[in-house]
C-alpha cells in the first residue's frame, strides 16, 4: 500500500519548526539538505538563501515521514492563507493524543480543544505557532479499546 507523507513549506524557519516537531515526536532527522549544498557555477544559490533548508525529513512512528523545506526568497512568501492543508494524526491512546495536541499546539492557536466528541472519538484542532494546521484524533473503536 502507498504511504502518504506530509510535506510543508516555510519562509526560512523550517529548521526551527522541525526542531520543535522533533521535540514533540522524538526521533532523529533522516535527512537535512541546505540549498548551498547544491550550489554550483551552473546553478548558483543567492547568499540570502544558502542556509535555508532545501529538504528535511523526520520519521514519525513505524512508517510515516514528516518532510519540509524553505521556499527561496525569489519564490515569494508562503502565508497561512495559502495553506489549505491540514495534517491529521491518529493517536494510539488518549495519553498520546494529549501529549501530541499539547506539545504541537504550544504557542499556537487552538481552534477546537481536544475533548470527547459526539461520535465517540477524542478530537481537537489547532494551528501551530508556524501556521501549520493540525488535527489530533484518538478513536477507541479503531484501537481495540472499547
Amino acid at each position: 500500500m502507498a504511504l502518504i507523507n506530509p510535506y510543508i513549506h516555510f519562509n526560512g524557519n523550517a529548521e526551527e519548526a522541525f526542531t520543535f516537531y522533533k521535540s514533540v515526536f522524538g526521533g532523529d532527522f533522516a535527512k537535512i539538505m541546505r540549498y548551498k549544498d547544491l550550489s554550483s557555477p551552473e546553478y548558483p544559490v543567492p547568499e540570502n538563501d544558502a542556509n535555508r533548508l532545501m529538504h528535511i525529513a523526520l520519521p514519525i512512528g513505524k512508517s510515516n515521514v514528516l518532510m519540509g523545506s524553505d521556499v527561496l526568497e525569489i519564490m515569494g512568501q508562503v502565508t497561512e492563507n495559502d495553506n489549505r492543508n491540514t495534517i491529521s494524526i491518529s493517536a494510539e491512546s488518549r495519553d498520546e493524543a494529549d501529549k501530541l495536541f499539547n506539545g504541537l499546539s504550544e504557542g499556537g492557536n487552538i481552534e477546537m480543544p481536544i475533548a470527547d466528541g459526539p461520535l465517540g472519538s477524542y478530537f481537537g484542532m489547532f494551528a501551530d505557532k508556524y501556521g501549520v494546521q493540525w488535527m489530533v484524533n484518538f478513536d477507541p473503536k479503531y484501537n481495540g479499546q472499547n
